[in-house]
């Protein structure tokens, strides 16, 4: 009993539910480089795996853009043992769900199954890996589900190109300046041995890190990961390709018309550096602070109380090398994109001047330890943000630590890194108008 006050103490004194939500794991290596995580947790009778591969579009060739994506959805297709089409079937005629998801610097694919299936999807995670089925059919059948794709969320949908027009004039020699979802006269042209070569060179054990957590005996999953993954032959090592921008010393202009809107919309963004620096986890809190809900400082200032916009909204880019951090606006009535460049410069100027209050610090402190907290409460959060962290930031310890990074920021560190990062002449400006209207700004 005394010892359960002394630790219930301890972790109140040093920040409370972040130290009593330690994430317990075990890792290790297969002979043929692929990493195992392992989280066991009994608290509901489900498991996840998953399996995390060191590809994203920034791996592609610049003249083959959109594979890694295309690759997210030929990879459900089937394999020398999963008929083509039966995937999915299996997956729900045995209790579970998947998906899979592509960033610029990694692709996802994951299960979740009753306790009793991990076997199940070891078994077609090894298959994918290890027999999967390239062929003429299934690259044309996922050509037009990615064209019908792009073309609801990119092509048709109001403001659907804010995102890649912003990456075209952020980055010049860096791959994040194509979209993830590629270019689809490329794609057209690509041959079907160039996806097979694009499997053979990434889809290797040992550019992966297999993830399982949840409810199951590490006993048996330790011998189904050796029977279904360790026979897996090792794959060429990868050399990643570095890719240095130069710094933003002048202001970008840029315009893009969009025949989906009606409202102009501006943008100013900006390019933060690597997710894994110190700085970068500054200019989380700074933008948080700055754009995110209804309580920030900017939708506050410039929606409730001078109601110069419709809207007013931030979104950052955690990237493996650069991020991105960009700000947006829609004008209400006769009020300018000039006006609310203004209106958001002031209080950028605020940040870099004065210290903000221990009121709001502590605010953001509170946010950032609900965030963490929220991101690890479910297995499917701790999952990928295991992975996440082994394979991005080469540190999986951090699924613990990191919020202490966060609470070490200092109020003084917030002024500095605003003032080195969020200068004017340090940004995109981005005119997003309606097609039919080239004047209005």
């Amino acid at each position: 009993m005394k010892k359960t006050i002394m630790v219930l103490s301890t972790a109140l004194m040093l920040g409370g539910v972040a130290n009593a939500q330690k994430i317990a794991f075990e890792e290790y290596d297969l002979d043929n480089g692929l990493h195992v995580i392992l989280h066991h947790d009994p608290s509901a009778p489900v498991v996840l795996t998953s399996v995390m591969y060191h590809v994203g579009s920034k791996d592609e060739n610049p003249n083959k853009t959109g594979f890694a994506h295309f690759f997210e959805h030929l990879l459900f297709e089937g394999t020398a043992n999963i008929k083509r089409g039966e995937w999915f079937k299996i997956v729900s005629s045995n209790g579970g769900t998947n998906n899979a998801n592509t960033s610029d610097d990694r692709t996802y694919y994951y299960e979740i199954f009753p306790s009793n299936n991990l076997e199940l999807a070891l078994w077609m995670e090894s298959e994918r890996l290890m027999h999967p089925v390239i062929n003429q059919i299934g690259v044309d059948t996922q050509n037009g589900v990615i064209k019908e794709e792009k073309a609801s969320r990119y092509d048709n949908r109001p403001y659907g190109k804010i995102i890649n027009e912003v990456k075209k004039n952020l980055f010049i020699n860096h791959p994040y300046r194509w979209s993830t979802i590629g270019s689809m006269e490329q794609l057209d042209t690509a041959t079907l041995e160039d996806f097979q070569a694009f499997n053979k060179k990434f889809y290797s054990p040992n550019n992966a890190v297999l993830v399982i957590a949840g409810d199951f005996d590490k006993k048996n999953a330790k011998e189904w990961i050796q029977k279904y993954f360790g026979s897996i032959q090792k794959g060429e090592k990868i050399k990643k390709e570095l890719f240095v921008e130069e710094p933003i010393t002048k202001t970008i202009r840029a315009t893009y018309q969009d025949p989906n809107i009606q409202i102009p919309m501006v943008i100013a963004s900006y390019r933060t550096p690597s997710m894994k620096t110190r700085d970068a986890r500054v200019l989380n809190l700074i933008s948080s602070y700055l754009s995110d809900g209804k309580s920030s400082k900017l939708y506050k200032k410039i929606v409730d109380e001078k109601k110069i916009a419709l809207q007013i909204g931030a979104v950052g880019f955690s990237q493996e090398d650069y991020g991105m951090y960009i700000l947006y606006g829609l004008p209400m009535g006769t009020h300018t994109a000039t006006e609310l460049l203004q209106e958001i410069d002031e209080e950028i100027v605020k940040i870099q001047t004065d210290l903000i209050s221990e009121r709001d610090y502590q605010k953001l402190q509170n946010q950032f330890e609900n965030q963490y907290i929220n991101n690890n409460s479910n297995v499917e959060g701790v999952a990928e943000n295991l992975a996440k962290y082994y394979l991005l930031y080469g540190d999986i310890n951090l699924i613990n630590s990191e919020i202490e990074t966060y609470q070490s920021i200092t109020r003084e560190e917030i002024r500095a890194v605003a003032k080195k990062y969020l200068n004017p002449n340090q940004r995109l400006i981005l005119d997003y108008i309606p097609a039919t209207d080239k004047t209005q700004k």
